[in-house]
């Protein structure tokens, strides 16, 4: 997690298994989303238990921030 800190802003954006949520508290190590009722009952999040593997898709923008900073003169 440690290496990806600075593609997580807190209310910004990542998607966690395909659904789109707002990271809420960022740590360097964590991060927190909420998640609303709506949510769980209409995707597969509700079936995962904590530790469970998941795909994680980091917000664009952060990316290209990131990018620039990395490869600045």
């Amino acid at each position: 997690m440690k290496e990806y800190a600075n593609l997580i802003a807190s209310k910004g954006s990542i998607a966690i298994n395909g659904t789109s949520l707002t990271p809420v508290d960022v740590t360097e190590n964590s991060f927190t989303v909420s998640v609303v009722t709506y949510t769980m009952e209409h995707t597969t999040l509700s079936e995962k238990e904590t530790g469970s593997p998941v795909n994680i898709e980091f917000d664009i923008l952060a990316k290209y921030v990131a990018r620039h900073i990395r490869h600045k003169p």
